[in-house]
Order: structure tokens, then C-alpha cells, then sequence
């Protein structure tokens, strides 16, 4: 049927009715796509309001691109990367051009080999290289309808695409309802498109009512039709003919969506029988697949003919796919079959379907077609999670567990599917579908291990709904049930409730941080040689139940384990973190250093993308300890480059200890606000305590005493676990109450330091406690102190504590009066904080500098155009010599818009090569800002 929607407009020949506006925008779009740029696009609006003809508009203007069509469709959901098979199957000819590790992940998320589950942001890397190079001879233009039945898996590698656009000359363009409860898509560029004015809806109902239509009749189907084109042409068909001449008809108080699926649904009972059979054949086929429906209408107890297909009128379309009209006319021939058609229906398609090559669709179908419990089914369903789960496609297995189980005979049997289809509901993302299945599995009658097991998935999923403030006492819960049954898993639950605990801190209810600390001391013992996580929970239940010197030597028996590297990839990413903070424990800044960096190569190489944002984090720490704050802010980047293309929680504590140590004090106490406000929600207590350390920091560094103090003081309420509730704090309450000559409060703040920094040998816990003992002492003693603190902390690789120690001794020998050598110790601390960018603490430093008699120099700085963030982080990764393909798989796009952002940077440093890079960023203003703004994504005007 022609779409009589489009009429002439005069000047632009086949427009839209009343969609001019749309359709410029869309002309736009695929200008700059043509002129070498990226565009991502997400059409939403109400069923039949037009989104599917304005993409048709696109694709008949792309005339000169390559385009690339997908549609969603509802029964498909559950098929893992179905809708990215169909994108990328036109493009598998480039796929050798992909580096190795995107090809094996696209072909094991397309079945085409064997394999660990892909990652699926390395399948989205992929997917955006291929049409990268797609791009390379003329633009691409990717059109997405019915986006919000794309499955899972392929929504969020569509969405991780979109989101990664820049300079590929590839469009993005997705249609959705904007009733649809997904968020994938959610911060892509969007154009709503609402119904039609009432003149054009005027216009377009005149052009469908071949006879007299009353004015009043006229008004009231516009009326309500809100504009809706699709009604409007569909409503008139099932008016009788006096109604549309006077208006005598009954009222209705129907939805909109819901009369115009009865229009098509009375529409469908005027066909013959073997029509309708045939269109609820091709409502209940995914694929569009013309011979497959062919051979499963041949398994139908009633034959179906070709003739069956011209009866079908403009409802649907045969040729080379299957498709329907509208998205309505398959829902609602669908919904207008009895439960017994469709299971025929089903059943007919299963027979049809190849079970070598389509297993999944095969069981998939044949589910459909069972509603007693049967076994052979729900054993197929299970084999098809196994295989979809093979593939990355953890929400397609937990759909087929889930029918499993409701189609299992045997209870146990459907309790232990039950338990199995929660595990992968909660992995996929969906915890109160996960919950549900629990109280399935728990109706069932399990085993002690298998109940076990349930409590253990119930308090992960606590876990991770509240991050930790509930989950303490259940895993601990968990735990003591596993003891008697399985005493390895039993001691890493115990583990994983110590980790709780430490992360919820003040904030957990019920299992407090002492409590799981000594109910983890009293776990059984490991049974045969203590593994890496035996001994992690060991050496920290000993630190939090006695003291850091009693702790310490099994601290460094965990730590030696994972600084000699003997332990299997699987172990160092669950237990890599906690490592670390045994590290920090020993004030170890060598194991600290080494840690943070293996935890984020491995999170790297293995397309861990969901540990990635932890283990820069922890890197970031050290970058600052160690000074490198260019470094620390580059890295905050990368967190919020996945945050931006993957929708993740995205933590803003990386670019608050950078803008604290830098002294941007508005910067800083807005980022803190905010964190305190996410922490309090979540109930992350050990954010809280990091979060007033930092501020202590900030504070000190500015020369606020009092605030500094306060913040301290802060931190020190919770209890003492590694890091900055047990290590850092105290130094700095020391420097702020001895700066504000509460020498009491600084004695308290040095005996709690002494408690770790006398457990350690390392030169930065020795560093530290002669320089806040010297803050303390006077006279020779004084002086002998902030000696050894220069000296030990030069040994380390912790300049910033270096600098600081020069800071304070220069002060002190200022009160001394010892004028020439404070100069020589305030010169020192602030040629290292500006070469550092700690301009708070450098301030500080020209301040005492001043009040001897000399003025600080301060550095000429050449004026440039100043790189825009993400330019400064392709910069800094191109100078460490990785490839434009390197850094593209390390920032989530492609080389080209790394080429991209490359070109703009030559340029804006006048330069040539990247033999250039070293000097010429080393002469840039100090760039190390990682606030809150200025995400790094691509240019401006692009897919963000």
C-alpha cells in the first residue's frame, strides 16, 4: 500500500506531511556523515506515530551511502547478538582486518567457533572497527527500528557503538518507542516525534475516506488520534459508513494502540483461514525467513497456499524477508490467536527449524509449543542457556533457564534450574528477576549445598543492589552454612564479607565491620595449602581484630604471593584489590606501585571492563602519591570514557583527589559534596572516610588548619581498616593540630599513626612518622627528625610526602630563625610542588619562601592553544609509543578518531610527528584537571 502520509509539498518534491522539520534534521545528519563525521540519533515516539516512515526518508536519502537496516523484534529478545548478526553480516568480509582479539570475540558472539564468553564492549570495539572500515569507501548509515526489541545483548553493543562515534562517516540513527522501559540508549541525541497538527491530520484522514465525512466526526477521530498517523489511517477503515457521514456511532474508551490493533485484528477475521494461519506463522517466525516459513506451513494439520499469501492484503510483505507493516499488525495477529494456535504455530517452526544449525531457535520454539512440564524440552532449553552463555549472551541463558524451570517435572530437578536461572539473572543485570527465581528454587526441595548456594547468590545480589550495607550479615550467613559442606567456598564467602564490611564501614546494617572481623577469625581453617585468598583473609582478620604488628607478618606471607605472580589469572582479578589494600596496609609503596599497575593490565587483557574503572582508581591513588597528577587526571579520563560508552556508575573519587592535591578548593568541595551524597545513598562508608581524608589533604595543603583538623577527625571515626581509615589520616590531623597549636590533639593523631607505621620497615611509613614526630619535637631533635624524613622519603617513590617534609622543615627552621636553610628547604618543596601542579601546597610553600626575604620564581609558560581533555590523553598515550590501534582499543573508539584527535593536536602544538610529542607536552601549561565537567567523548556535535 502507498503511504499516504507523503504528499507533495511544492518546493521539496515527497515529503513527509508535516514532518519537515524531521526531516531536515535527518538531511543534516547525513551531511556531516558525508563530509566525514559520525552522527548517532534515537527517533522515539508512540507506536504508529511515524518513526518507521521517517527512517524510510532517511534510507531513501542515503541513496549514496551504504546502508545498514536491523529490526527489532519482540520473540527474538531472548537470542543473543541476533540483531548484531544481521548488522555486521553485509560486513563479514572485512573481518580479517579486525585485530585478533575483536574477530575471535564477534566469532564467538555469532556462533561461528568455540570459546570464552566475549566481553561485550570488546564485541562493540569490533562492531565499530567493522563499520569503521566499512566507512572507508562511502559512509555508512545504520538504521535501527524498533529498537526497544533489540535483544539485550545487541542493545547494549549498538548502544556502546553509538556512543563511541566521532570521525568514522557512520550515522547510528534508532527508532524506539518512547514508552519502552530499557535505558540503553538513554543520553544519545533524540528527536521526538509527536503526532501531526490538526490541519495536517485533517488533510491526511480527508485522503483515506473516499465518501462524505461529517465535520463533527471529523474533529472527534482527530481529536483522538493526537496526531497519530497510523490511526489516522487505520481508524476510518472500521467506521461504518453513517457514522462517518453523521456520526452515529458508539463511543469508545479504548487506548489508542489498543484500537488501532482491533483495526487491524477485524481486518484479520475477514480473511480466509488459511490466511490467518499463514500471518500468525510469520508473527510467531523472528528470522523474516521465507523458506523456513514455507516449510514449517507445510507441518501445519491444515494446508496453507500460496493464495493464502495475496489474501493478506497490505498487512504484510513476501519477497526476499517476511516483513509486517507495522509492528502492531504482528502483535496484534498474535494476541488474536488462540493459546492452542500458537503453540501450533511453534511446534510447526520447531520442526522446520535445522536443529544442527539453529539448536537455540529449535528449543526456543518448541518451549513455546509445550505447556505441560516436560523434561526433553526443558533439557534442550538448558542446553541453549549453555550455548547463548558461551556466546556473552548471559541474559539469553537466563531467559532459557528460567523456562527450564517452569517446564521441569521433577521438583528438585526445577529447584536446581531455578537456582541456576537466578545465577544468570542476576549477571545479566536483572536482580529482582534474579529474586524471584530464588523463591522458586527455594519452593523446591534443595540440598544443604545447593541452599547453601541461595544464600550466598542472595547476599552477592544484596551486594550488589546497595554495595554493601546489607550484605555483611548475610554473607556471613552464607558463610557459616557453607562451613560444614564446602569449607573453600566457606572461607571465601568469609571473604567476601570482610571486603563487605570494610567497603560499607559506618554505614552497614547489622554486620559491623569488628563483628564479621571476628566471626571471619574464628572460620575454619584452609584445608591443605592455604590458597591466595586463605591467606588474604587470614592476614586481614588478624589486622582487624588485633593489631597492624601482630597482623603484619601474615600480611607479608599474602603479599609475597602476589608480587611473586604465582597465582592463576581467575584469582588475581577476584583477589588483586584486596591485595592491594594489604599493600597499603604495609605502607609497601613498591607493592602498591606494582599491584595497581598489574591490576589494570589485567583488567585490560581480559576485557574485564567491569573491574577496569576499580583498578584505575586504585593506579590513580598512586599516581598522586607519587606526584604524577597529569598521569592520575589522564587516567580519570579513561574511567569516564567507559562510564560514558558503557552506562556504568561512574565515581568521581580519581578526579577529587586530583583537583585536592592541586588546591582547586571550589573544584574539590563540590566533587566531595557529591561523592558524600552517592556514598550516603549507596552505603559506602569507606567512601565517606576517603572523602574526608582527602579533604584533609586539601586543606593542609591551603594552609586552613582548622578544616584540615575537622576533616581528620572525620576520617578517624570509623573503624580502622587499611588505607586512609588506619594509614593516612592521622598524619595529616598531627600537621593541622600542631599548625593550630593543639598539641594535645596532635599527640593523639602521632599514636595512631605509630600503630601501622611501627608495624612497617618500609622507608614511607619510617618517612612519615619522623616527619610527624618532628612536627612535635624541638630543637636538635626537631631538626634530626625532619632530616631522617627527607632521607627516608627520597628512597621512595611517594614524591609528594617528599615535598611536603621539605615544606614543614623549611617552616620550622623559618620559627627557628635559621633564615638561609629554610630558604634552601622552601626552595626545594616548591620547585616540586609547581613541577608537580600542587599549586595549593606551592602557594603555601612562596608564602614561607616570601617571609624570608625571597621571592619564589615563578615558571613562563609558553601560550598554545590549550588541548581539550581528550586530546590530552591521546597525546600522552601516543607519547608512551602505543599504536592509533592500541590507543583506540584503550579509549573504546576507533583508530580513525584517534587519527582524528591526533591531526587536531599536531596542529594545535605546531608539530609534525609524533617524535615531537615529548617536548612539546612538556611545555604545556599544567594540565592535569579532572573535574566533574568536560567528559571525554567525541567532538562536539557529534554522537554525544
Amino acid at each position: 500500500m502507498a503511504d499516504k502520509s507523503r504528499v507533495d509539498l511544492g518546493p521539496v518534491p515527497f515529503v513527509l506531511l508535516g514532518r519537515q522539520a524531521e526531516c531536515d534534521a535527518l538531511d543534516r545528519l547525513l551531511a556531516a556523515v558525508r563530509a566525514g563525521e559520525s552522527r548517532s540519533l534515537v527517533v522515539r515516539g508512540e507506536a504508529g506515530v511515524g518513526k518507521s516512515a521517517v527512517l524510510g526518508h532517511l534510507v531513501e536519502r542515503a541513496s549514496d551511502c551504504r546502508v545498514l537496516s536491523v529490526t527489532g523484534v519482540q520473540s527474538e529478545m531472548e537470542l543473543a547478538f541476533a540483531a548484531v548478526h544481521q548488522l555486521c553480516t553485509p560486513m563479514l568480509n572485512l573481518l580479517n582486518g579486525l585485530p585478533k582479539p575483536q574477530r575471535s570475540a564477534l566469532d564467538t558472539a555469532f556462533g561461528v567457533r568455540a570459546g570464552a564468553a566475549p566481553d561485550r564492549f570488546l564485541v562493540g570495539l569490533a562492531v565499530l572497527n567493522l563499520l569503521a572500515a566499512a566507512a572507508a569507501d562511502r559512509p555508512v548509515v545504520c538504521v535501527i527500528d524498533d529498537a526497544q526489541w533489540l535483544d539485550r545483548a545487541s542493545a547494549q553493543v549498538l548502544a556502546f557503538v553509538a556512543r563511541r562515534l566521532s570521525a568514522e562517516s557512520v550515522a547510528c540513527v534508532f527508532a524506539v518507542r518512547d514508552s519502552c522501559e530499557g535505558d540503553e540508549l538513554a543520553g544519545l541525541p533524540a528527536m521526538d516525534i509527536t503526532g501531526l497538527n490538526d490541519a495536517d491530520a485533517q488533510t491526511l484522514l480527508r485522503s483515506v475516506v473516499p465518501g462524505p465525512l461529517d465535520e463533527q466526526v471529523r474533529d472527534r477521530i482527530v481529536s483522538e488520534a493526537h496526531g497519530n498517523p497510523l490511526a489516522l489511517l487505520e481508524l476510518p477503515r472500521e467506521l461504518p459508513h453513517a457514522e462517518l457521514a453523521g456520526g452515529f456511532g458508539a463511543p469508545t474508551t479504548q487506548t489508542l494502540s489498543g484500537r488501532i490493533e482491533d483495526s487491524f485484528r477485524a481486518r484479520l477475521m475477514r480473511m480466509p483461514a488459511d490466511t490467518q494461519q499463514l500471518l500468525l506463522l510469520a508473527a510467531a517466525e523472528p528470522l523474516g525467513d521465507p523458506a523456513l516459513l514455507w516449510r514449517a506451513a507445510a507441518r501445519l494439520e491444515k494446508s496453507v497456499t500460496v493464495e493464502a499469501a495475496l489474501a493478506a492484503g497490505d498487512m504484510i510483505e513476501f519477497g526476499d524477508r517476511v516483513r509486517f507493516r507495522h509492528p502492531l499488525v504482528r502483535s496484534a495477529v498474535y494476541r488474536a490467536a488462540s493459546p492452542e494456535d500458537r503453540r501450533n504455530v511453534h511446534r510447526a517452526l520447531a520442526e522446520a527449524t535445522d536443529v544442527q544449525a539453529e539448536p537455540s531457535r529449535r528449543a526456543w520454539h518448541r518451549a513455546h509449543a509445550t505447556v505441560d512440564p516436560d523434561e526433553q524440552v526443558a533439557a534442550e532449553l538448558e542446553q541453549g542457556a549453555g550455548r547463548a552463555q558461551a556466546r556473552g549472551g548471559i541474559a539469553a541463558a537466563a531467559a532459557f533457564l528460567e523456562r527450564a524451570a517452569t517446564l521441569t517435572p521433577d521438583p528438585r530437578r526445577r529447584a536446581e534450574r531455578a537456582l541456576a536461572a537466578a545465577h544468570a539473572k542476576n549477571l545479566a543485570g536483572a536482580p529482582d528477576a534474579a529474586l524471584a527465581m530464588l523463591a522458586m528454587a527455594q519452593a523446591g526441595p534443595l540440598d544443604d549445598l545447593r541452599l547453601a548456594h541461595l544464600e550466598l547468590l542472595r547476599a552477592q545480589i544484596a551486594f550488589t543492589t546497595n554495595r554493601g550495607n546489607l550484605a555483611p550479615p548475610m554473607l556471613l550467613k552464607a558463610a557459616r552454612q557453607l562451613e560444614p559442606l564446602d569449607t573453600t567456598l566457606a572461607r571465601e564467602t568469609y571473604l567476601q564479607a570482610l571486603s563487605a564490611a570494610m567497603f560499607a564501614l559506618s554505614l552497614a546494617e547489622g554486620g559491623s565491620l569488628p563483628e564479621v572481623a571476628a566471626a571471619t577469625r574464628a572460620a575454619p581453617p584452609a584445608p591443605g595449602t592455604p590458597r591466595a585468598a586463605d591467606l588474604l583473609l587470614d592476614a586481614l582478620a588478624l589486622h582487624l581484630t588485633e593489631d597492624a604488628g601482630t597482623a603484619a607478618p601474615a600480611m607479608r606471607r599474602a603479599l609475597a604471593v602476589f608480587m611473586s605472580e604465582s597465582i592463576s589469572v581467575g584469582e588475581e582479578l577476584r583477589w588483586l584489590l584486596l591485595a592491594y589494600i594489604v599493600a597499603v596496609g604495609l605502607w609497601d609503596d613498591r607493592a602498591c606501585h606494582e599491584l595497581a599497575d598489574r591490576y589494570v593490565r589485567l583488567a585490560r587483557d581480559t576485557g574485564a571492563l567491569a573491574l577496569l574503572p576499580m583498578a584505575l582508581s586504585t593506579r590513580i591513588m598512586v599516581h598522586v602519591f607519587e606526584g604524577e597528577l597529569a598521569e592520575a587526571a589522564s587516567l580519570h579520563e579513561e574511567v569516564r570514557t567507559i562510564a560514558t560508552a558503557t552506562g556504568i556508575h561512574l565515581t568521581y573519587g580519581g578526579a577529587l583527589a586530583v583537583a585536592a592535591w592541586q588546591g582547586r578548593q571550589a573544584e574539590a568541595e563540590q566533587l566531595a559534596d557529591a561523592i558524600a551524597s552517592q556514598a550516603m545513598s549507596r552505603g559506602e562508608g569507606a567512601s565517606l572516610t576517603v572523602n574526608h581524608w582527602v579533604r584533609a589533604v586539601l586543606y593542609n595543603g591551603l594552609g586552613r588548619y582548622e578544616e584540615a583538623r575537622d576533616a581528620a577527625q572525620l576520617a578517624a571515626a570509623d573503624h580502622p581498616a587499611p588505607g586512609a581509615g588506619a594509614h593516612w589520616w592521622p598524619a595529616e590531623l598531627v600537621e593541622a593540630a600542631v599548625r593550630g597549636g593543639d598539641g594535645e590533639l596532635a599527640t593523639r593523631g602521632l599514636e595512631q599513626l605509630l600503630r601501622t607505621t611501627q608495624a612497617s620497615t618500609t622507608d614511607w611509613a619510617r618517612g612519615i612518622e619522623a616527619r610527624s614526630r618532628a612536627l612535635l619535637s624541638e630543637g636538635e631533635e626537631a631538626d634530626r627528625l625532619y632530616r631522617e624524613a627527607i632521607a627516608r622519603l627520597r628512597q621512595t617513590r611517594m614524591r609528594v610526602d617528599l615535598a611536603r617534609s621539605h615544606l614543614v622543615y623549611g617552616e620550622w627552621l623559618r620559627r627557628e630563625r635559621r633564615r638561609l636553610e629554610a630558604r634552601d628547604q622552601l626552595r626545594t618543596a616548591y620547585e616540586l610542588f609547581t613541577a608537580m601542579g600542587l599549586d595549593g601546597f606551592s602557594d603555601r610553600a612562596a608564602r614561607e619562601l616570601l617571609a624570608t626575604g625571597e621571592t619564589a620564581r615563578r615558571r613562563v609558560v609558553e601560550t598554545t592553544d590549550q588541548l581539550t581533555p581528550q586530546e590530552m590523553h591521546v597525546a600522552r598515550l601516543a607519547r608512551t609509543g602505543l599504536t592509533n590501534r592500541e590507543i583506540a582499543g584503550r579509549l573504546y573508539v576507533s583508530p580513525r578518531t584517534v587519527e582524528h584527535h591526533l591531526r587536531k593536536v599536531f596542529a594545535k602544538l605546531g608539530i609534525t610527528s609524533r617524535n615531537q610529542l615529548n617536548a612539546s607536552l612538556d611545555r604545556l601549561p599544567h594540565q592535569a584537571s579532572a573535574g566533574p565537567t568536560g567528559l571525554l567523548h567525541p567532538t562536539p556535535g557529534t554522537s554525544h
